[in-house]
């Protein structure tokens, strides 16, 4: 398992110094349910904005 994600969406609320993701766990989908080929086809479902 990563000891480190990493994630550049400062308007995040996992987001942290360094780049670095603080959730719990991360949950990335592929768009609509199909096999994804490449990064731009999928989709971090953990984001939550900071308020």
């Amino acid at each position: 398992m990563a000891q480190d994600v990493l994630c550049e969406v400062n308007s995040c609320k996992y987001w942290g110094p360094g780049n670095k993701c603080h959730a719990k766990s991360i949950y990335v989908v592929s768009h609509k349910g199909k096999k994804a080929a490449n990064s731009e086809e999928t989709d971090c479902k953990t984001f939550e904005p900071k308020i």
